[in-house]
């Protein structure tokens, strides 16, 4: 079962974005395609959902960017959209930033942007990569995560 990578790595970059200013959710630019094409997403409510597109892109000195659409709806808490790719055999994954999201109901495109540790090469190729609607609700006092979806497919990484 991959929610407990899933957890971790949605609430590691969510507690990062907590306290990033609020330009992390500008809108993808106008390179990232506008209705990326995925599997049929895993899904808390059948309104909700998060792609991945089929292709992210690896710059010369490794920054790794994927993207995709999500939708949600009714969240109290703070949202985000996290990713993670592994490639290869690796069982390591790497978080690939994050991203606020807005859950109006309406489809958003996202877009993250990350470097994987310096002892960690990627390349262009086919890679493994996770997206995750997650939530922090406040209960008891604690943002505890609540996953809206999630989304897990093979992706090719090309130069760029």
């Amino acid at each position: 079962m991959f929610l407990r990578p899933a957890l971790g790595a949605a609430t590691g970059s969510a507690l990062l974005l907590l306290a990033a200013p609020a330009t992390l959710a500008a809108p993808a630019p106008a390179s990232a395609p506008a209705a990326p094409v995925a599997a049929a997403p895993a899904t808390a409510d059948a309104n909700e959902a998060v792609t991945v597109h089929p292709t992210g892109r690896i710059a010369a000195d490794g920054t790794v960017t994927l993207f995709g659409t999500y939708r949600c709806t009714g969240g109290t808490g703070p949202v985000f959209v996290s990713s993670s790719v592994a490639q290869g055999t690796s069982s390591v994954r790497h978080g690939i930033g994050g991203t606020r999201a807005v859950c109006d109901g309406a489809e958003h495109v996202w877009q993250n942007s990350g470097k994987p540790s310096s002892s960690t090469t990627l390349r262009a190729g086919v890679a493994h990569v996770e997206a995750t609607l997650m939530e922090l609700r406040p209960q008891g006092g604690l943002p505890l995560p609540h996953f809206h979806a999630a989304q897990r497919q093979d992706v090719t990484l090309t130069q760029g």
